[in-house]
């Protein structure tokens, strides 16, 4: 898409575009995350040890698009003090993943989405008090801690693009093929050639054709099977709390600490899309509206099995690229999204994906979590104060993941703490930050 602004000047929300224009731009919304959005319903499901491709994978990947819709009607539609009523798009937020996968293969689903919900809901509340909190995290901090998430997924990654995750397929002879490889390197090498030589839509999609093609490649290659798409129905209806609530301590901080830089993260996509889209800073009320969509979302997307929900920065480009501001466009992006998670058809399609496939999308995408670190933290001064906070935090928090019984005498709300790597890297970068002087 190139840069319309000039001739149509939709600076303010409020405004919409053409149809014949708004509803490719709401389409380019979707393509540009709608990968990013599936891939940590797929993974946590992977964890829990749910049947890769069965009917409860199908129903999780379906409500990541579903309540990634909800969400960003929450944030462009609003109602009362909720949403930001701005071009914000949410989807499933990669954040998470390294403690929901942590928390469903050690204790389940259900204690996972309920702390999801719960933590949600504490997210809601920190609408009235974000602007406050914001001081305890500085960019040293939000830096460190989307850095170890990347880190923390990017052997996810590997293992999926080698041909599985569970320790049972890593041993069968199959996994780390030159099939595999090959497979999940289609993925990486379109993906890089359309971001880097090609403009507008194909640029932002250019991780979905990826795997797209990846795709293809894996039919060809007889990796394919259609079983489930074909047994799979048009539409269903949701279940509230598919399995069941169950409440556990740590699971319920170590989320929560999460959705705290999550909030965080919102609020700068927030601002990010004030300035692309009408060059001014974001107001009171679009920060904290949008910190209560944001909250919101996740809890609800909890109670019927979809995953924490937050801003994605990609569409905050896409904002600042078209020069398009209105929430409108958006909006249409968002009944895209509710449509395809109505449809099992859909979630089962993208549910039979082989994992060397998604292997080689999330290569690219777990890589530039990390690197999307590396940039916040390029906005700091790398004195030795700041590169000992950020050498402490990260060998804590990724060390302790790597090597779990060295806490294993910890209690179990402590334990899960300890080991789920994005909870000790904030909380150890947090107080250092807070007690080791500045350097002159």
């Amino acid at each position: 898409m190139t840069d319309t602004s000039s001739s149509v000047g939709y600076h303010d929300p409020s405004n919409t575009p053409p149809l014949g224009q708004a509803i490719p731009l709401g389409l380019q919304h979707v393509l540009a995350m709608f990968a990013s959005n599936v891939t940590p319903s797929i993974i946590v499901a992977g964890a829990a040890g749910l049947a890769f491709g069965g009917p409860e994978q199908v129903y999780l990947i379906q409500m990541a698009m579903l309540f990634a819709g909800i969400a960003t009607l929450f944030q462009t539609v609003g109602f009362g003090p909720v949403g930001a009523r701005l071009p914000i798009m949410q989807g499933t937020s990669f954040a998470f993943v390294g403690v929901l996968a942590g928390v469903a293969a050690t204790q389940g689903l259900g204690v996972a989405l309920t702390a999801c919900i719960i933590a949600g809901v504490i997210h809601f509340l920190l609408g009235s008090v974000i602007d406050k909190l914001r001081w305890l995290f500085p960019p040293l901090v939000t830096g460190l801690v989307i850095l170890a998430i990347g880190l923390y997924l990017i052997p996810v990654a590997i293992k999926y693009a080698a041909g599985g995750a569970a320790k049972f397929q890593m041993e069968a002879e199959s996994f780390g093929s030159l099939m595999h490889w090959t497979v999940a390197l289609s993925v990486v090498i379109v993906a890089l050639a359309l971001k880097f030589f090609t403009k507008g839509t194909l640029s932002n999609a250019a991780i979905l054709v990826g795997l797209i093609v990846g795709y293809i490649v894996a039919y060809l290659s007889g990796m394919v099977s259609f079983g489930a798409v074909s047994k799979a129905s048009w539409f269903t209806a949701i279940k509230p709390l598919p399995y069941g609530f169950e409440f556990s301590l740590g699971a319920v901080i170590a989320v929560t600490l999460v959705s705290i830089v999550s909030a965080i993260e919102t609020v700068g996509d927030t601002s990010a899309t004030t300035k692309a889209g009408a060059g001014r800073e974001a107001t009171d009320e679009e920060i904290t509206g949008a910190t209560y969509a944001d909250g919101l979302g996740t809890a609800v997307a909890g109670v019927f099995g979809g995953l924490p929900n937050t801003s994605f920065s990609q569409n905050v480009g896409i904002v600042g690229m078209t020069g398009i501001m209105s929430r409108h466009v958006v909006t249409i992006g968002a009944l895209v999204l509710i449509l395809c998670g109505l449809v099992p058809k859909i979630g089962a399609i993208i549910a039979s994906m082989p994992l060397p496939v998604l292997g080689g999308g999330v290569i690219v995408m777990f890589g530039m979590v990390a690197a999307a670190g590396l940039n916040v933290l390029s906005e700091i001064n790398m004195n030795r104060r700041n590169m000992v906070i950020i050498a402490v935090a990260l060998a804590a928090g990724l060390g302790l993941n790597l090597v779990p019984t060295a806490v294993q005498y910890l209690p179990g709300v402590v334990k899960t703490l300890a080991t789920s790597a994005v909870a000790p890297t904030a909380l150890v970068a947090i107080v250092l930050n807070l007690v080791l002087p500045e350097e002159i």
